[in-house]
């Protein structure tokens, strides 16, 4: 068994990069957590103080229900503003993450790519780096990065990134239902087709990853980071 942790910046991110393989993992009998940092919804406000808190109680509240669809274990929520990780110090966002790697211990670790159009998906991508450095005694074996509907997708300019470029596919044919029902449960995040963050642009995503590996279905991920100890370590 191994602990796994997905650190997402916003609600319905953990589903949309990485829910199948969560269900997958679930399946073969490894704990999955979440950490969501950001608070989602208050960006749609001129203000954040404007934002209606009763959204994001239900948007946390829908996080919850998709939790269940696909077997996490738990989910922890940081509150970050959403959509202004440019306003936060790194520094808050690392420790944030590190507390969460100190208390789970997890081996394996899925979170944003770093070259994705959402300024929280970037800034969430670097903050994991930094706080799963390999320092002393350090658990993390393996890093993942997952690509978003409507943010990794989007993002043209390749001057200062590169694209995305999978190199790691999980076939989670057996557990695309299990995908879908969770991302139901986000009523106030789903849009209708052609937006890439819907029904359609989800089933089309995980049918071309998949048949770029020969499956019919797959969650594809870019390897970060792969550390193979000492035999007993």
């Amino acid at each position: 068994m191994k602990t796994v942790l997905v650190v997402a910046a916003h609600p319905d991110d953990e589903i949309l990069g990485v829910g199948g393989t969560v269900a997958r993992h679930v399946a073969e009998g490894d704990e999955v957590y979440a950490v969501i940092l950001g608070e989602g919804q208050t960006s749609r406000s001129d203000h954040r103080e404007d934002a209606d808190q009763g959204l994001v109680e239900e948007l946390h509240k829908n996080t919850m229900e998709s939790a269940a669809a696909v077997g996490f274990r738990e989910v922890f929520f940081a509150y970050f503003p959403d959509n202004r990780f440019d306003s936060v110090d790194l520094l808050d966002i690392v420790k944030t993450i590190e507390q969460m790697i100190c208390k789970l211990k997890p081996q394996i670790i899925y979170t944003h790519y770093s070259g994705d159009l959402n300024v929280d998906h970037q800034r969430t991508a670097q903050a994991v780096l930094t706080a799963a450095r390999p320092i002393g005694s350090y658990c993390v074996e393996e890093i993942y990065a997952f690509e978003t509907l409507s943010s990794t997708e989007w993002n043209l300019d390749y001057s200062a990134q590169p694209a995305f470029h999978p190199n790691v596919f999980v076939d989670i044919t057996d557990y695309y239902n299990k995908k879908e029902q969770a991302m139901a449960c986000y009523v106030s995040e789903l849009c209708s087709f052609p937006h890439p963050r819907s029904m359609t642009g989800m089933d089309a995503l995980s049918r071309t990853r998949g048949m770029t590996a020969g499956m019919e279905r797959a969650e594809a991920f870019m390897l970060i980071r792969k550390t193979i100890k000492r035999a007993g370590e």
